[in-house]
């Protein structure tokens, strides 16, 4: 016997499936339920994480007054949905856009400048410390270290429009069509592993062929 779930992930999965004939109104009712759930999980995400605990619960039963502010900042952004009294909510996303800012700068300077500088450098350091140091390794070093020197040379736009400039730089263009393939290659073989899961599925626990 088929469990109810077991039977509406079929069906909704067979639903998304018909989209490979053509666009049809079983897929657009799949794809409405989809945006509905998900829109519902987050509600109820944000008021179990973030309304109750951290604005509800310290005003009315802590009795901390200081969470009205954020009250009353997010009430203000609600006025955004008043023409005439929109222009109230400005001062609020100002605040949200430049407290963001504040915290993703140094997160994305942190993760996309440093990290990469420092997993450039850690293989010398790494040969440096050890002293049996095989070839491979070495190699490995000075890839990175080429790839990341002739990328950034390609980035850097005000360099001199030399002979030999531009051969580095198209080593990094290389470098680039290498990771971007990889990337590409990645994206293909998660997807397939996906579609496999479903397949798997739909043949296995829905319609118990294999």
């Amino acid at each position: 016997m088929i469990s109810f779930g077991t039977l509406a992930a079929g069906l909704v999965t067979i639903a998304i499936f018909s989209f490979l004939y053509r666009d049809n109104p079983l897929y657009r009712a799949a794809e409405h339920l989809l945006m509905g759930l998900s829109v519902g999980f987050t509600i109820v995400l944000l008021w179990n994480s973030v309304l109750k605990p951290k604005m509800l619960t310290p005003l009315f039963v802590e009795g901390d007054f200081f969470a009205l502010i954020p009250l009353a900042l997010s009430l203000l952004m609600l006025l955004r949905l008043r023409s005439a009294w929109s222009h109230l909510s400005k001062p609020v996303l100002a605040f949200v856009v430049g407290a963001g800012a504040g915290v993703s700068i140094p997160a994305m300077f942190d993760a996309r400048i440093l990290k990469q500088i420092s997993a450039t450098i850690e293989p010398f350091a790494a040969l440096g410390e050890t002293t049996s140091v095989s070839g491979m390794a070495i190699i490995e070093a000075l890839v990175g270290l080429i790839g990341g020197v002739t990328v950034m040379i390609y980035f850097f736009y005000t360099r001199p429009d030399t002979r030999p400039v531009r051969a580095i730089s198209t080593i990094g263009v290389y470098f680039m069509m290498i990771f971007f393939g990889a990337t590409f290659g990645y994206t293909v073989t998660s997807r397939l592993t996906l579609l496999i899961g479903r397949l798997e599925f739909l043949l296995g626990d829905f319609l118990r062929i294999l």
